[in-house]
């Protein structure tokens, strides 16, 4: 009983101690729900890791004798910094860590009643801010390498370790991915062109890139070319292995002979023995030279020399000329001569000596002319004919009586035209007779007519032909008429008459009249039929006598001493031209035209030779060009005349009928069979215009009475116009296109086309009205 009263006593002490002491801890270092006496601390984080700057929170928790946990009441633990690292408030246990990274063990301290616990700190550097690369500035020679190192640091300084991508970004180099630098080629400064990244932060160095040392010498000039005793500077210029310029002070010598040099300013004079010296001036530097070669010639030109002389050159070769310059002893020079041409024979290109021949034969003595300054040289050309291209033979055509003969003649010309001297060998091949191969005598068969090309004469490759026409016998001339009849002329006037022959069915036969005067009144051409009135007036019957063997025509001159009335202004002015053409004009044989004759834009005329023009001929110049413009005028002029409804005659004949002057038109063609009779009712002035829409075709004549005039007549045609066989016409021929004057026409008056050809026939006739 004693001992269980003794229990309950100790128990009831022991509850009233730990009710003393837990009310004791909860108001100081324990929390009120756990009861219990502190006896020791636990402090977290620990070790805590924390960057530079940074903040960590720190949190104590105690445990009484039995183990059990209780954490202290805010401001019942004491926080304090013991071995540095940063700083905590005491009563929060708030820690901001230092600037300095490191390990600070057992730095954070807790105290409570006495207990205490401690906690480590281990302060990180921050997060990167910079980065730094070095070396920064660096110089490198071009192709020269740096290695380059870059360091991270946050914003207080610590070292933070990265891994860089390395860049270039403003030239100057390439970069490795180490931030191995290997310097371009090209100098200069590149301000911040290396570049070490790491995520956002980069960091940048400057380079400067330099020259090299020398890699080469280059001497200048190269080669030079030196009178003897002459002067030249030359000049040294070293370049590294990018080429880039470095400045050197070159040693100056002479290694191959060809003069001296003086060693520090480079002028080299030129020795007495000409030649070539190779590599002879030579700039040093330490162990690098360059060098040049020199060409020693002689002294001044004394005297130039052209070849080839003579040359020989076929018109319109080329021929490239050389000259050599040499000095008083007779060493060559140097010379860059100034080519021309002093006497003709072609013409040469004034720096290049390009000579082309021109289109003359001829010896051109001197004429190829080199000239430096007042010294020149000359060579002869020779120009010779070129191949032959064309052979023309005459005449063409030949018109001969069965049995007669003919020499034909063969000229032969180049391309040029010029003549080339030929043997050509004859012969006949389409009929009409015969022909001697050597001598080109032609002799005509029995059977008439017209044998196109026959006769050929031929050299190498080249021939050329004639047409033969062979006549049929032709009938005696039985009647022999002369016009104009009668003639009225003013003392020393002139008049061209014209005779033409016939035989007994009025058939018009060729011939050649031979002209004289039987009665007075002037003088006669024999051959022409060109007659002077004298200087004594009066009418004078039958005069003028065109005769062939026992017959003959005449005609009656008026010589009148009181000067005739002005010629009245024609509708037109057509001009000198007897005959105009657009393309050619042909005439086979017999044939006179006594006026001018004008080509454009052609320039081909055919058969004058055996056919006679007295005037002159323009082809395809500027006469003619005009002339065809002022025809162009008049057949407008003449075309747009109007043409009274009664005097619209169709396609109606108009031969055999008597025309007033006036306007006469057809719609397309017009024939005239018969005789045309033109009435000028006694008006001198009176014009006649027919005008036909298309042709003009004629098997007649044109008679003009009571003063017409055949100047003021004009058959205008709106295509061709063709003159039949043995026609006398007269008046003004003006065809859109072509012109035919058949066998033994007789025109007073003018054949002109515009566009195209005028062809004579045999025994045509044209005299200006």
């Amino acid at each position: 009983m004693k001992s269980f009263k003794h229990v309950r006593i100790l128990r009831s002490l022991s509850l009233v101690v730990g009710i003393a002491v837990a009310g004791m801890f909860a108001t100081s270092c324990t929390d009120t729900t756990d009861p219990g006496v502190l006896s020791s601390l636990v402090i977290s984080p620990n070790p805590a890791t924390v960057a530079a700057g940074g903040t960590v929170q720190f949190s104590a928790m105690g445990t009484d004798f039995t183990g059990r946990q209780a954490t202290p009441n805010a401001g019942a633990v004491v926080w304090s910094v013991a071995s540095g690292g940063g700083t905590i408030n005491s009563s929060t246990g708030l820690f901001t860590a230092s600037t300095t990274p490191g390990t600070y063990t057992n730095t954070i301290v807790a105290t409570c009643r006495g207990i205490t616990a401690t906690a480590t700190v281990v302060v990180t550097a921050g997060p990167l801010a910079t980065i730094t690369v070095t070396p920064n500035p660096v110089t490198l020679a071009i192709n020269a390498t740096q290695q380059y190192t870059a360091v991270g640091k946050d914003a207080f300084g610590n070292v933070v370790a990265i891994t860089p991508v390395w860049s270039i970004v403003a030239g100057g180099g390439t970069i490795s991915t180490s931030g191995l630098f290997t310097a371009g080629t090209t100098p200069g400064t590149f301000t911040n062109t290396v570049r070490a990244a790491s995520g956002s932060i980069a960091g940048t160095a400057t380079v400067t890139v330099t020259v090299g040392p020398p890699a080469t010498i280059t001497v200048t000039p190269n080669p030079t070319t030196l009178a003897i005793g002459a002067q030249q500077t030359f000049t040294a210029v070293a370049r590294d292995a990018g080429g880039n310029v470095v400045t050197i002070t070159p040693v100056w010598s002479v290694a191959n002979g060809g003069g001296t040099i003086v060693s520090t300013s480079g002028v080299f004079t030129a020795g007495s023995v000409p030649g070539t010296y190779t590599n002879t001036v030579r700039a040093t530097a330490g162990t690098l030279s360059g060098s040049a070669t020199v060409n020693v010639v002689g002294g001044p030109v004394a005297a130039i020399v052209v070849t080839p002389n003579p040359a020989t050159l076929v018109q319109g070769a080329q021929q490239t000329f050389t000259a050599v310059g040499t000095d008083a002893a007779g060493n060559v020079v140097p010379i860059t001569p100034v080519w021309s041409v002093a006497n003709g024979g072609g013409t040469i290109n004034a720096s290049s000596g390009l000579f082309t021949a021109g289109t003359t034969p001829g010896t051109f003595t001197n004429t190829v002319v080199a000239t430096q300054g007042t010294i020149s040289g000359s060579a002869t050309v020779i120009v010779t004919t070129g191949p032959v291209t064309s052979i023309v033979v005459t005449p063409n055509p030949a018109t001969l009586a069965p049995g007669a003969q003919q020499t034909f003649t063969a000229i032969a010309v180049d391309a040029a035209g010029n003549v080339v001297v030929i043997t050509p060998v004859w012969s006949v091949v389409n009929g009409g007779g015969t022909i001697n191969a050597s001598t080109g005598v032609f002799t005509a068969g029995t059977t008439s007519g017209t044998f196109a090309n026959t006769v050929v004469a031929t050299s190498g490759s080249v021939s050329g032909n004639a047409t033969v026409i062979v006549t049929p016998v032709v009938a005696p001339i039985a009647t022999i008429t002369v016009t104009p009849n009668p003639a009225t002329l003013q003392v020393n006037g002139v008049q061209q008459f014209v005779a033409v022959a016939r035989d007994a069915g009025g058939v018009v036969v060729p011939f050649t009249p031979v002209w004289s005067v039987t009665n007075g009144g002037g003088t006669i051409n024999s051959a022409t039929g060109l007659f002077t009135a004298g200087a004594v007036a009066g009418t004078f019957t039958n005069t003028v006598r065109a005769t062939s063997g026992s017959i003959f025509g005449t005609a009656t001159v008026i010589v009148t001493s009181t000067p005739p009335p002005p010629p009245p202004a024609p509708l037109v002015d057509l001009g000198p031209w007897g005959i105009m053409a657009g393309t050619t004009i042909t005439c086979i044989s017999g044939g006179i035209i006594n006026a001018d004759i004008a080509i454009s834009p052609g320039s081909t005329v055919t058969g004058f030779g055996p056919c006679v023009v007295t005037g002159t001929q323009h082809l395809a110049d500027a006469l003619a060009a005009q002339a065809q413009n002022d025809l162009t005028a008049s057949y407008n002029t003449l075309m747009g005349l109007p043409c009274p409804p009664a005097n619209n005659v169709g396609t109606t004949n108009i031969g055999g009928t008597t025309k007033a002057a006036g306007v006469y038109c057809s719609p397309s063609s017009m024939g005239i069979t018969g005789t045309l009779t033109l009435d000028g009712g006694g008006d001198a002035n009176a014009v006649f215009v027919f005008q036909a829409g298309s042709t003009i075709t004629t098997a007649g004549n044109v008679v003009l009475i009571n003063g017409a005039q055949a100047k003021n007549v004009y058959f205008v045609a709106g295509s061709s116009v063709t003159l039949g066989v043995g026609s006398a016409w007269q008046g003004n021929i003006i065809a859109l296109s072509s012109i035919t004057l058949n066998n033994n026409v007789t025109l007073t008056g003018r054949a002109l086309a515009r566009n195209g050809a005028v062809t004579l026939g045999v025994g045509n006739i044209i005299t200006l009205p």
